[in-house]
């Protein structure tokens, strides 16, 4: 078993106890964390909303003079290193800017794009020279960037990609062709990093630029939501690129994608807690002024437990993905970035929280969906039209569970990468399992001190972890853990968001009764959202231990889940209480 608080390594959640002091929760943003939010706030309220209108008929020339104004402002340059023109904050710092930019709707897009996946990969990968020519243009906004891995024939199956690079003669540069599709930011970005196949093998990132022969975009795809970002295929067709464009090693393009990836799914959860929080506003807002049988909507039990449901999960998503963002920062602020491989180290340290990642994108994205659905549902039939904003939030919030990564895809990567990391010895699965497998041979339910506050939370988490282990043991027991055991897979990352989520609002909530601040709401939303997930959590391994023909599992899973049910009818109205009083989502 792992020691006690040993969390600096992914996946180790789910072992062994996670101390508070060492999970970062948004109370423990500084005056600076605060100051930058508010910046990102003034500068959509103020510069990017009163061109709402026409950014969303694809204006493309505002979007790109906002962005520009953004960069003068510096927040296209938080990931920038200060000597390339940047201003290098932490990850805390762009993970709130990132959440920060929702009410900018298709704005906000066309900025993550260029900070996150667009920029990004010159500042984590790129040579000396690379940052030198393209990061100072890209912190200020003179010259735009997009990324390019899909293609019309692989999506999720990224390293299936057909665009082909072939070095000249005079090895001087190397001869791409093919087509990206799906490519954010294509209308106007000046620089592409794009993904192409050595020789048909060799996986490997060039930059790009718009001006060099070859490169041409197709038309703009008609969508669903995000209507105003620009979305086009990216056409190679002879397209010289220099050698010294190659980003990274050749051959180890895969290292940057998924690590890029990785870094993408996190501020993807972080933006749709952006979203979701604007959701939640809109819908109080809404149902305060709304009157049905002379009475405001609020004051009616169903949607006060909408709100408060709407809230909880909102609250829960905040909790596990500024832990994750924190898990980040601190593994590359302790990199010497000076080193000759800090490439690979980076790298490394990004690719060690790839499930984190993974469940971030995952729960952040349906949460915001949920929410989004059930403020369209407040909102009755305004809620269908386009004359209120949460018809548009409902619409936007579709393509995040997509992009990233589907959501599918993430699910069967958190057991996938669990499993290496058993193999490789990292994690200690099949010692925990054995160790629990003794005792459950003679398991009885806890006891529970409810004048402890959540002491009944606490232990229905570590039962989410047992219950996850008895799971694991069945099914490898079994041979269910094989990659085309799909539905296993699947309910086994299930079991894993849930208990990190689980884990995540409990120390949030524990820490700041620690710390003696006001905690009643959190303590509120911690029970219900711990309730909710158990029964979850109960379900799901019921589903698991069913499809892998374990009658012995789901007799001792009857054992694990015999706690005392909490009543979330009163919490959650009072939860709904104050959310009204705010007007808006509250911690």
């Amino acid at each position: 078993m792992l020691l006690k608080d040993e969390r600096k390594k992914g996946g180790t959640f789910l072992f062994g106890e996670t101390l508070t002091h060492s999970v970062f929760t948004p109370e423990d943003f500084t005056e600076e964390h605060k100051m930058i939010a508010k910046m990102t706030v003034d500068f959509v309220e103020g510069e990017v909303v009163p061109h709402d209108e026409e950014i969303e008929k694809q204006n493309l020339d505002i979007t790109v003079r906002l962005l520009k104004q953004a960069g003068e402002l510096g927040l296209l340059g938080a990931d920038v290193p200060e000597e390339y023109g940047g201003t290098a904050l932490d990850k805390i710092s762009s993970a709130l800017i990132a959440e920060n930019v929702y009410k900018g709707s298709s704005f906000s897009l066309s900025y993550g794009c260029h900070v996150g996946i667009g920029s990004l990969p010159i500042v984590l990968f790129g040579t000396k020279e690379q940052k030198e020519k393209y990061l100072p243009k890209l912190a200020s906004g003179e010259k735009l960037a997009a990324y390019c891995l899909t293609e019309p024939s692989s999506g999720s199956d990224a390293l299936g990609a057909k665009t082909t690079a072939v070095l000249s003669d005079d090895g001087s540069h190397y001869v791409l062709n093919g087509t990206k599709q799906f490519i954010t930011n294509a209308g106007f970005s000046d620089l592409f990093v794009v993904y192409a196949k050595i020789d048909g093998e060799k996986f490997t990132a060039f930059l790009v630029e718009k001006e060099f022969p070859g490169v041409s975009t197709g038309p703009e795809e008609k969508k669903m939501g995000m209507k105003g970002s620009s979305t086009r295929p990216l056409i190679l067709e002879d397209c010289k690129v220099p050698v010294e464009n190659v980003l990274g090693e050749i051959g180890k393009g895969h290292v940057i994608a998924f690590n890029i990836l990785n870094i993408g799914r996190y501020k993807l959860g972080v933006s749709c807690v952006g979203s979701a929080k604007w959701a939640i506003e809109l819908s109080v807002k809404y149902a305060k002024e709304r009157k049905q049988f002379s009475q405001p909507l609020v004051s009616f039990p169903l949607i006060q437990s909408k709100l408060a449901d709407m809230a909880i999960r909102v609250y829960a998503a905040e909790s596990m993905v500024y832990r994750t963002v924190g898990l980040i920062d601190e593994a590359l602020a302790s990199l010497d970035h000076g080193a000759a491989d800090i490439g690979q180290q980076i790298g490394q340290a990004i690719g060690e929280y790839a499930v984190e990642c993974s469940i971030s994108k995952v729960f952040a994205s349906e949460c915001l969906d949920f929410v989004a659905d059930e403020g369209v549902q407040i909102h009755g039939g305004y809620g269908f039209t386009q004359e209120y904003m949460v018809e548009r939030i409902y619409r936007d919030s579709r393509i995040n569970r997509i992009y990233e990564g589907t959501n599918e895809i993430n699910r069967m990567l958190i057991p996938g990468t669990l499993l290496k990391k058993e193999k490789s010895g990292e994690l200690p699965f099949m010692a925990s399992i054995q160790a629990l497998q003794k005792e459950l041979s003679a398991y009885t339910t806890p006891t529970i001190d409810e004048r402890e506050p959540l002491a009944l939370e606490k232990a229905k988490a570590e039962a989410a972890k047992k219950i996850f282990l008895m799971v694991c043991g069945s099914a490898a027991t079994k041979g269910k853990l094989l990659a085309q055991e799909q539905e296993v897979q699947s309910w086994l990352a299930d079991l894993v968001i849930e208990i990190y989520v689980m884990e995540s609002v409990l120390l949030r909530t524990q820490k700041a009764l620690e710390k003696g601040e006001k905690v009643q709401n959190k303590i509120d939303m911690t029970a219900a959202y711990i309730q909710d997930a158990f029964n979850k959590i109960e379900i799901t391994a019921k589903n698991a231990l069913a499809a892998i023909e374990d009658e012995k599992g789901l007799s001792l899973l009857k054992q694990l889940t015999a706690f005392k049910v909490t009543n979330t009818v009163g919490i959650k109205r009072e939860i709904a209480s104050r959310i009204v009083d705010a007007g808006k989502y509250m911690a």
